[in-house]
């Protein structure tokens, strides 16, 4: 078997969930029967196998299919984690028609599954684990290549304020501050020096703009972090915010 279908086997679906990221499920059906017009339990949940910093989880009912998405248990550092930012903003990018899952509830109420977390609508399609999309005929490849690149774009042109987002970040300086950080991240884990890394280190600060439109940016924008259309090549939903 090779690495992509190791990839993709390991990955790819759903598994149990693990017994420290189990929860009381009839506590978050009746929780979810107040809040969610619709809902009907019972459930049945498992946990996405492919990694999360945030665990993930499918709801499956007799009616519907949902994705819970929680904090992790255990001490958290006080910016990771942000269930609650990704929420508003996964929110917001919907209403504008963005390709997002549908949100549908907010729970920062610890006692329901032991941490904060929210719920979003199913997107069904596929998710495919190395970036060259194996199985993929060439043109195909190439058609879900501009349906990515056309997506970023798009999520690129939205006003963040007029998104109501505008108290995001601080968009004064970012090119700098990027430069600024790999610069570090590099001379942290430097074993040699390399003479071309050094020009770069040097020319980059003096040609990067002093000042720039405000745009929404995806913090890890790949194709693992995308569902991709059952059938066609294209991008139906961009996750992980």
């Amino acid at each position: 078997m090779n690495g992509a279908m190791d990839r993709q086997s390991l990955f790819a679906g759903t598994r149990s969930v693990a017994p420290a990221l189990q929860f009381d499920s009839a506590r978050l059906e009746t929780y979810l029967a107040r809040k969610l017009k619709g809902f009907a339990g019972p459930i049945k949940i498992e946990q996405f196998k492919g990694g999360q910093s945030n665990p993930t989880y499918r709801l499956e009912t007799r009616d519907a299919r949902y994705v819970l998405r929680r904090k992790p248990p255990g001490p958290l550092l006080p910016s990771a984690h942000a269930i609650e930012r990704e929420y508003r903003v996964t929110e917001a990018l919907y209403r504008s028609g963005f390709p997002v899952p549908r949100p549908l509830v907010l729970c920062e109420d610890s006692t329901v599954v032991g941490t904060a977390f929210y719920l979003m609508e199913h997107v069904e399609g596929r998710v495919f684990w190395e970036p060259y999309a194996p199985g993929l005929s060439a043109m195909e490849r190439r058609a879900l290549f501009d349906s990515l690149n056309e997506t970023i774009a798009r999520l690129h042109s939205f006003d963040p304020e007029a998104l109501g987002l505008g108290d995001f970040g601080r968009p004064e300086g970012y090119v700098s501050r990027q430069i600024k950080r790999w610069s570090a991240q590099y001379r942290a884990s430097q074993s040699e020096e390399i003479e071309e890394m050094e020009r770069l280190m040097a020319w980059l600060p003096q040609v990067a703009p002093t000042h720039s439109q405000p745009a929404l940016i995806h913090g890890d924008y790949r194709l693992d972090n995308c569902i991709v259309h059952a059938e066609e090549p294209r991008i139906v939903a961009v996750l992980d915010w």
